[in-house]
């Protein structure tokens, strides 16, 4: 009951939200409905390996882990969203109803992609995320903003109309017969994988790694990333880059551990690793000089799906790595991308020239600013740098030395790059559009910009000093499920 009610609540939400008139209602349902989320997924953390709706729902360690993501990344925008939409109150005739409404939606169709354990819904969820997060892209509802959500929603359509092709490829690779399991149930596929056909298996894999790979950003089907979360509002690009991906990669974790399972191994690690190489190269090559801040945080996320992809292709203690990276990038994303916003909103634009010296203007935002420097570039104590370490462990360990060497000299290509822009807006000397934004009426720093990413920066900071006992045993049984172990 606890799971359907995790999908029911927010999908409630957004109907009763959009039916509101009043924007102090609505922001009070967002709120209330995201609570309520988060309270539940506590609940989910004391009853692991919970299911409904005849085991088509189920919470799995990885699912567990990434739906904790979700959650508290959510809850965190929310809170923002608040502020956000008062300040931002201007552009909006009609009080940001649909904002809200789809916000919540997301919220809805990601749970069901982190509980799915049918692929059939788990795609349904997938495509679900695409349609509720388009109006949000659109959401300043000029011709950049028209432009960003076209692209996306056409690339997202290409991605997710050849990830439902290898869906159909993987039930088509499952034999007929009480022998072989439920179709498309992910727990009997994995059970009876050698029986699966081995021919349509790979082929499935392809088609569900790029149009897996294309949701998550994975070069070199990454074109959407940059020119969308430039163009959409800087919560919206939180999630997108730190739940929206984590959910894509879920779905190509689950497959790829049906491939293990079948012993596809040989097929299907180079594939990852070629992705992997592939994204953290074009991320190091679009990172050193880009002028935007929005667009540099887009490339970053291509670095980290790279990563994720590198270290579950690597196998391993590299798995464990995976596991914890794919929860400490979503809040290093979250973190940057809401402590950008409260600069953008302030100015107007994200273009590097025309906002230096927010460490001097908008103190607390500059210190964020810093700390999200070292989180998301995977600087010690931080807790990106013991998923990053993990990875590359495993590439030592499995005999891919040269991999690990060329992982390393792009990660300190991409630190240079996003420290010498993120340095230049913290200490550069202040221009006239910043300090005159902000000595204007929309100036300041107002609590509820500051608290949510504030609150996600001491998270990423502690899970880089000390993981609690159950996260650190469901991160166990997730690298097991994705055939590797944990340190």
């Amino acid at each position: 009951m606890i799971l359907l009610t995790l999908i029911l609540a927010p999908a409630s939400g957004a109907g009763i939200a959009y039916a509101l008139r009043s924007a102090r209602a609505r922001a009070g349902v967002l709120l209330a409905t995201a609570l309520l989320h988060t309270l539940l997924v506590g609940l989910v953390w004391l009853r692991p390996g919970a299911s409904a709706a005849g085991g088509w729902l189920v919470a799995d360690s990885f699912g567990q882990v990434v739906l904790t993501l979700v959650s508290v990344l959510f809850l965190a925008v929310a809170h923002y969203a608040v502020g956000y939409l008062r300040e931002d109150a201007a552009h909006r005739p009609r009080g940001g109803r649909a904002f809200v409404s789809c916000m919540l939606a997301f919220l809805a169709a990601a749970t069901v992609v982190a509980l799915s354990h049918h692929l059939a819904l788990l795609w349904i969820g997938m495509e679900t995320t695409t349609l509720a997060v388009a109006p949000l892209i659109f959401d300043r509802r000029d011709r950049r903003s028209l432009e960003a959500v076209w692209k996306y929603l056409v690339l997202s359509s290409v991605g997710i109309a050849l990830a439902l092709l290898g869906v159909f490829l993987l039930a088509t690779a499952q034999p007929v017969g009480p022998h072989a399991g439920r179709p498309l149930m992910l727990d009997d596929m994995v059970a009876h994988a050698r029986l699966l056909d081995p021919a349509w298996l790979r082929a499935a894999f392809v088609f569900i790694a790029i149009g897996f790979g294309t949701k998550m950003g994975l070069a070199p089907m990454q074109a959407w990333k940059p020119d969308t979360y430039g163009e959409a509002p800087s919560l919206v690009a939180g999630l997108m880059a730190g739940a929206l991906t984590s959910c894509a990669f879920l779905g190509l974790a689950r497959v790829t551990a049906i491939c293990f399972a079948a012993g596809l191994d040989a097929f299907v690690r180079p594939v990852l690793l070629a992705f992997g190489l592939l994204s953290l190269a074009i991320a190091a090559a679009f990172i050193v000089g880009q002028g935007d801040v929005r667009r540099l945080l887009a490339y970053s996320s291509v670095e980290h799906m790279g990563l994720l992809v590198l270290g579950l292709g690597l196998g391993g203690v590299g798995t464990y790595g995976v596991v914890l990276h794919t929860l400490n990038n979503g809040l290093a994303k979250g973190l940057m991308f809401l402590a950008i916003g409260n600069v953008v909103l302030a100015t107007g634009t994200s273009t590097a020239g025309e906002i230096r010296g927010v460490l001097r203007v908008l103190p607390v935002t500059g210190v964020l600013l810093i700390v999200g420097l070292f989180a998301v570039t995977g600087s010690p104590p931080f807790a990106l740098f013991i998923s990053e370490f993990t990875i590359l462990t495993a590439a030592f360990a499995t005999g891919h030395a040269w991999i690990a060497g060329v992982t390393i000299v792009l990660l300190v290509v991409i630190f240079v790059g996003i420290a010498a822009m993120i340095l230049e807006l913290a200490y550069g000397k202040p221009t006239a559009r910043l300090a005159g934004a902000v000595s204007g009426e929309r100036g300041g720093e107002r609590t509820w910009l500051v608290v949510a990413p504030t609150v996600l920066a001491a998270l990423v900071l502690m899970l880089g000093v000390f993981i609690p006992a159950p996260l650190a045993n469901a991160l166990a049984r997730a690298a097991v499920a994705l055939g590797g172990h944990a340190p």
